[in-house]
């Protein structure tokens, strides 16, 4: 399901209290996902053919501290040269406003391929400029988020 990270689907934070909605929103489902447990963080970079890293403005292995190289994944598109997605993944206790920079930075499109996910793999949080896709493990755990946050949820017919 989607959720969006402010009021009326408005797509990025122009004020303090435009952010602070929306790290709240965040800060909210990730908290119900996975409060106190352990998570895995899951920040991208992705390498050109030509070689050189492309960093977005903002280095989203830096905002994961702790994080260490994982894996590797080779992108190849009619439409795109090609390159290599670096993943570097972390591994913390859930708390409250712990990847508030890394969701910021997400939020005003600095970076993006961000996943926050428990070590079983049953729920996944992905946040983009805008809000955030979360995938758990059962219709019923679904359900109830969305009960939670009906008005979050996005009004597009489609749940986009």
């Amino acid at each position: 399901m989607r959720f969006h990270s402010l009021p009326e689907s408005k797509r990025y934070a122009d004020t303090a209290a435009e952010y602070q909605i929306l790290l709240g929103r965040h800060n909210t489902v990730l908290t119900e996902l996975f409060a106190d447990h352990l998570v895995h963080i899951v920040t991208m970079s992705f390498v050109p053919d030509e070689g050189v890293e492309v960093f977005s403005p903002t280095d989203p292995h830096a905002l994961n501290p702790g994080s260490r190289p994982w894996t590797r994944l080779r992108e190849d598109d009619d439409d795109d040269p090609g390159g290599t997605m670096h993943l570097h993944v972390s591994e913390r206790r859930w708390k409250p406003g712990s990847v508030d920079p890394l969701l910021l930075a997400v939020a005003d499109d600095e970076c993006a391929g961000v996943i926050i996910m428990d070590i079983d793999l049953r729920r996944l949080y992905h946040p983009y400029d805008g809000g955030a896709d979360v995938i758990l493990a059962s219709p019923q755990e679904r359900d109830a988020l969305k009960t939670a946050h009906t008005d979050w949820l996005s009004t597009h017919p489609l749940g986009l």
